[in-house]
């Protein structure tokens, strides 16, 4: 390891205290999406401004995404541009973190889910770890280089940017739809917004996703004469552990790509039905959330749905409806011989000392756009994996060592 990237590492770790207090003034910032009854990201989007205006970026750019539902109409993305070492002839780097969290939940011990706290080397509070800490991290690896007047190899792109949470629509999607021309294939693209413990993984694959509402209708009676009646909250339950039980079946192959290994079709969400105990409901509504390995056909398995529920239509003298909500088919995963993963194994190696595990994941990044118009992405953090849930927090030691590996992937020579 040379002079110049031990002296910028050690600018980091004496930016510690700055990345907490950032950190802390972030997470006191709720940015819900309307989806979740909250106003989106537009006071954070404010704040996050107003710290960095003269940090000394070459370039900053805001696009506000139309949403009526949102405060003053608009869901804001942020590009922070630092020039490498070729101005803007340089390769690039894009960092993409999101701005938006998701709404507090219950349970919360430590503290209320937007006053953050400080305790044991963690910063406690909704959106900390997802995705306040890489959001923090890639702008005080930043900082540190603009300290020390160093450019980078790769011209740095942070971007910050809404929707995240619930589906993209507004944010990076948003982005790639309306504003084609900031994007480049030969960029290199960093996903902070999944990994484990000690930042061993790199994700190169996601899933496909179904994500539907089955609405079960029969006929509301009273409890003491259920013969009068369709009890369409026994039906939808019967259909429901029916449907889980023949998708599991049906589609069991495995990839040990992915963690876990197999496609998962699982019943969440419940809608409530009546307001007494002694009501048998004439409706029930409960969700599905699927997670499917990238060889099924999407249309196929709806077509299995919507076969079992003609059958028990036909069997309970009940009607039973599909609703589609998100449809998406996984595109190809980045390779693990692209340069942003060889550049991630480098910089890993050179400051953990560790070979990372390539692999994929169920759940969904940004990545996914990305991979969709060719531009190879790579997921990687260090994180606890307390995303979403109550007393969430970032580690402190997380934070400041992922930005670490931010300046490493902006200054090392080509893998």
């Amino acid at each position: 390891m040379d002079e110049k990237f031990r002296a910028v590492f050690a600018e980091v770790e004496g930016l510690r205290d700055d990345m907490v207090r950032m950190l802390v003034e972030l997470v006191r910032i709720p940015a819900i999406s309307p989806d979740y009854g909250g106003e989106g990201e537009y006071d954070k989007a404010e704040k996050l401004l107003e710290i960095i205006r003269d940090w000394g970026f070459d370039r900053i750019e805001r696009y506000d995404a139309p949403d009526e539902r949102a405060k003053n109409g608009v869901r804001p993305n942020i590009l922070a541009y630092y020039y490498g070492e070729k101005g803007e002839e340089s390769q690039r780097l894009w960092i993409l973190t999101h701005l938006d969290v998701v709404p507090p939940g219950e349970g919360w011990t430590v503290t209320e889910s937007f006053k953050p706290v400080i305790k044991e080397g963690k910063v406690y509070g909704r959106g900390s770890e997802d995705n306040g800490q890489s959001l923090v991290a890639s702008l005080y690896a930043v900082k540190a280089l603009m300290n020390l007047g160093i450019r980078p190899k790769r011209t740095i792109i942070l971007a910050f940017v809404s929707d995240e949470e619930t589906g993209s629509e507004y944010g990076i999607k948003w982005l790639i739809k309306n504003h084609p021309e900031l994007f480049r294939k030969n960029d290199l693209v960093l996903v902070p917004d999944a990994g484990n413990s000690d930042g061993s993984f790199i994700e190169v694959a996601e899933k496909s996703r179904l994500v539907f509402k089955i609405r079960t209708l029969g006929k509301q009676t009273h409890a003491m004469s259920p013969d009068k009646g369709v009890n369409a909250h026994l039906v939808g339950m019967r259909f429901a552990v029916t449907l889980h039980d023949m998708l599991y079946e049906k589609y069991s192959d495995k990839d040990e790509l992915f963690e876990p290994p197999i496609s998962t079709f699982e019943p969440t969400k419940k809608e409530k039905n009546v307001d007494a105990v002694n009501i048998i409901p004439g409706e029930d509504i409960v969700y599905f959330d699927c997670r499917i390995l990238p060889e099924h056909d999407l249309d196929k398995i709806l077509h299995n749905i919507a076969t079992l529920a003609e059958d028990f239509e036909k069997r309970y003298n009940a009607k039973i409806e599909i609703n589609v909500l998100r449809k998406a088919k996984a595109p190809e995963p980045t390779s693990p011989d692209s340069e942003i993963v060889k550049l991630l194994k480098k910089a890993l190696k050179m400051l953990r000392n560790i070979e990372p595990k390539i692999g994929g994941i169920g759940g969904g990044t940004f990545a996914a756009f990305f991979r969709e118009i060719g531009i190879p992405a790579a997921v990687w953090s260090t994180v606890d994996e307390t995303a979403h849930q109550a007393d969430e927090y970032a580690k402190i030691d997380n934070m400041v060592g992922d930005a670490k590996v931010f300046v490493a992937l902006s200054l090392l020579e080509e893998p």
